[in-house]
């Protein structure tokens, strides 16, 4: 009889007390396709608040659930706090899913389906496909990440149209063979350039919902990281 297939969902958190909870409940809910189980690491990435007393609680409530919390010793960023999860992970699947309610994790299963029908081997859900619920904010954050989506795709020869998604599925193997470096937000382009770059490998992208914050709601992303993402796109493209 063959072994079921798991799902790895890494959760990079930094100061998401009022939210960490709300997003593990949604998870929880999730029945994934194929009878896939679920395995859920949290990256404290040495959160101020009280992130890691909220999932300390959460899993002596929710003893039944898979759920590994990793605490940084300093804050190192989003990209380094995946690095960690990659290493732990055991799943067959990897998805990265934010501690914020801007991605919706019952969305799991669209991203899943072309993995486990054996057509893809990375799949992306984008906010600019299809016909699902997106909050409409910040104009120019949105031209930005379409400028990066094009830049990426000149040098991958990829049409993606959400290269900067937070929404990205991925084989573990493949993704766990990565030499990774980038600890901020220059994950998405780094990870995307090599990984377009192993022999035969399958990209899908899926249309999925957006429900965006402001900065005022803690959006972390800056114009910093725009142009970090450019140098990204240019040195793993190019020089890698």
């Amino acid at each position: 009889m063959e072994s079921k297939k798991k799902l790895t969902i890494l959760i990079p958190a930094y100061n998401e007390e009022k939210t960490i909870c709300k997003v593990l409940d949604k998870i929880n809910s999730v029945k994934l396709i194929d009878d896939t189980e679920k395995e859920i690491i949290i990256i404290n990435d040495f959160s101020t608040d009280n992130t890691q007393e909220t999932v300390t609680n959460y899993q002596a409530q929710n003893s039944g659930c898979d759920i590994q919390l990793l605490n940084h010793s300093k804050n190192f960023g989003k990209g380094a706090a995946i690095h960690t999860g990659i290493k732990k992970a055991t799943g067959d699947y990897i998805i990265i899913q934010d501690a914020d309610l801007e991605y919706n994790p019952m969305e799991f299963n669209i991203l899943l389906k072309p993995m486990i029908d054996g057509t893809a081997d990375v799949v992306y859900g984008s906010r600019f496909l299809g016909g699902r619920a997106h909050r409409v904010l910040l104009f120019w954050h949105s031209v930005g990440n379409r400028f990066l989506t094009l830049l990426s795709n000149m040098f991958t020869n990829l049409n993606l149209t959400d290269m900067e998604t937070g929404y990205k599925l991925f084989r573990t193997d493949q993704l766990q063979g990565l030499k990774l470096k980038e600890k901020r937000f220059g994950f998405e382009p780094e990870v995307t350039a090599k990984i377009s770059n192993l022999p035969g490998i399958r990209f899908y992208e899926v249309g999925i919902s957006y429900y965006g914050r402001t900065y005022q709601e803690g959006k972390k992303i800056n114009w910093k990281d725009g142009f970090r993402a450019i140098y990204c796109i240019l040195r793993y493209n190019l020089f890698s």
